[in-house]
């Protein structure tokens, strides 16, 4: 329970986070990536910031022998850059620039109760579906 709360609560930070920055605004992220037009670069600034608290939490966090709500740590053991890592990539960034949205900011934007995000949750958990129905057993 305590463990499931701490999701809820870490999840609700987040959306706070992504909507005071105005990462759950397509068009903020659009003008991010648009270098050569009108370039917004104060998600550059979100994203610096956002990095300088993980670095800080993971020293802190990691500090200690166990998490706080489980009973051990669940981090990445790969360290190679593989083909299917660098595929993953370019078309989690190719989705990113067309559709204006990344996972995070997508969930959050779908309490506006605009139909993009909804189109984008929906093709985006397809998209889930389909690397799961052809993944190797």
């Amino acid at each position: 329970m305590k463990q499931n709360l701490a999701a809820l609560l870490a999840g609700l930070l987040f959306g706070l986070g992504l909507a005071v920055s105005g990462m759950a605004q397509p068009a903020k992220v659009v003008g991010f990536l648009d270098l050569f037009g009108d370039w917004d670069p104060s998600l550059a600034l979100v994203m610096a910031g956002a990095l300088a608290v993980s670095l800080l939490g993971f020293r802190v966090v990691l500090r200690r022998k166990t998490p706080l709500f489980a009973p051990q740590f669940h981090l990445p053991s790969a360290r190679e850059i593989t083909t299917p890592l660098v595929i993953g990539a370019a078309i989690f960034g190719v989705g990113w620039g067309i559709g204006g949205y990344c996972p995070g900011p997508a969930i959050a934007a779908l309490a506006t109760a605009s139909p993009d995000p909804l189109w984008f949750v929906l093709a985006m958990l397809g998209g889930f579906l389909l690397r799961h129905a052809s993944a190797p057993r």
